[in-house]
């Protein structure tokens, strides 16, 4: 699962310190879910001699739509064999080793996926790799019936294999993502066939940065930037900002994350989408926080990224790109404590506040369209809905201005601290119902909704009347 909250860019780029006064016409936070293939439930260290380990038998999954059928091994020799060929060749990309790397491919395969293999090894040079490994389930392999037919092959394959890494600096524990590669055996070692034949049959091979250029990596105390050469300049400003932002971020909130981040800045929109997901209107966005599996229970997260939009993102000035990260930092911080379907204007208008909080941007500036409405018909009647974050144009933009307000509203009457406690309260809600909001809202502000409705209108009326 894929968790993406970003911020959607609508009307004008202006790039100076006065079109900050304008942001929320420029920058409007927006919310999307993706998904991007399942996860292997086996992890297996890098860089090490280990034997395959299958997942339990009681393990149960059921086959994706459009997916073949899958069946298990005839052999426990076959996976140990491929295991041994796919620890080799992480092994070798941890060496440098591109001989040993290649000998991993099929030597037969189209040169077109030989070439692309050979550049994935070339392009991940100097990326700080703290794990590369790949885990293999036997136990969810393809039906050979649906397998396409390669001649001269003794034998295909297709296990459910995951590329397993993680990025030094940035990385607190190591993330999984799909491989869709399918397993050829000839002359009795087993090689990669292809990471495309399969797509057909339900089964994608997850992209990399790396997998689209040479990567360009910068380095900072909190986090890593990682781009490719002609994004070069952009990347050295996010880097400029990276510490700031996360050190903002933690001085909010201290504990539950890393406090270090990875920023992504692709070359462009077909590689924002492999990192983000395929139906993520990247067209329309300037940066967007990811993540590639959350445990709430254990208020962990693995894989965060924040991307940044390959058309966009270099048209923000000094203070909206400090705004933009501080947003997307506040999602990861607070991943881990939050679950999907909880109340949207909490969710949205906490990471607002947190990313404004030392901009110096009044709320008048900082939610512009709020405040002509106020002009003309007073304040909002209620909070946004949730259908409202799922809106376009006024409709998405008032959502958020009414949100970010809302924030301002609880820390600026009640204390920071008071809005902290009110988003991990609603934040672990998911899907409840209003009665379960009353309830958690008098437990932590002594309001219920109508009563918090009217202090927030009288706030309005206070600050932009």
């Amino acid at each position: 699962m894929v968790r993406a909250r970003g911020l959607v860019i609508l009307g004008d780029r202006g790039n100076t310190i006065s079109g900050v006064a304008r942001l929320r016409a420029l920058l409007v936070a927006g919310v999307a879910v993706a998904l991007l293939g399942g996860l292997a439930l086996v992890t297996a260290p890098p860089w090490r001699q280990e034997a395959v380990q299958p997942p339990p038998a009681t393990t149960q999954s059921s086959t994706p739509p459009n997916q073949a059928a899958v069946v298990p091994p005839p052999s426990g020799d076959r996976a140990q064999a491929a295991q041994s060929m796919l620890r080799s060749r992480a092994e070798a990309l941890g060496k440098r080793d591109e001989r040993a790397f290649m000998a991993s491919v099929d030597p037969d395969a189209e040169p077109a996926f030989r070439d692309a293999q050979r550049a994935l090894f070339a392009n991940l040079a100097n990326v700080p790799l703290r794990e590369w490994s790949y885990t293999l389930q036997p136990l969810r392999s393809l039906d050979p019936s649906v397998l396409p037919n390669v001649p001269g092959a003794q034998e295909l394959w297709a296990p459910e294999i995951d590329l397993v890494y993680a990025l030094r600096g940035a990385d607190p524990s190591p993330t999984h993502r799909p491989m869709g590669y399918l397993l050829v055996k000839r002359a009795d070692s087993w090689f990669i066939r292809s990471d495309t034949d399969l797509l057909g049959v339900g089964r994608r091979t997850w992209r990399g940065p790396w997998d689209f250029g040479p990567c360009l990596v910068i380095t900072t105390a909190r986090g890593v930037v990682l781009t490719h050469p002609a994004r070069e300049a952009m990347a050295k400003r996010v880097a400029a900002e990276l510490d700031g932002a996360v050190q903002s971020v933690a001085g909010v909130w201290p504990t539950g994350w890393s406090q270090q981040a990875v920023v992504v800045l692709p070359d462009s929109n077909e590689e924002m989408k492999a990192l983000v997901g395929p139906n993520f209107p990247v067209e329309s966005v300037v940066a967007v926080s990811v993540a590639d599996r959350v445990d709430t229970d254990r208020g962990a997260a693995e894989g965060q990224r924040v991307v940044m939009s390959a058309t966009s993102a270099d048209a923000l000035s000094v203070t909206a790109l400090r705004i933009v990260l501080r947003h997307e930092f506040t999602h990861i911080a607070a991943r881990g404590s939050t679950v999907d379907g909880s109340p949207m204007w909490v969710l949205e208008g906490f990471a607002d506040y947190v990313g404004y909080r030392d901009s110096g941007i009044p709320l008048a500036q900082a939610a512009p369209d709020l405040n002509a409405s106020m002009l003309t018909s007073g304040p909002p009647g209620r909070l946004p809905s949730d259908e409202e974050f799922r809106g376009q144009g006024r409709t998405l933009d008032m959502a958020y201005q009414k949100s970010f307000s809302a924030a301002r509203f609880v820390a600026d009457k009640l204390g920071e601290d008071k809005l902290v406690e009110l988003y991990r309260v609603l934040a672990k809600t998911g899907r409840v119902g209003q009665d379960k909001i009353d309830n958690l809202l008098v437990s932590v502000i002594g309001l219920n909704t109508e009563q918090f409705v009217a202090g927030w209108q009288e706030y309005l009326r206070e600050t932009l009347g």
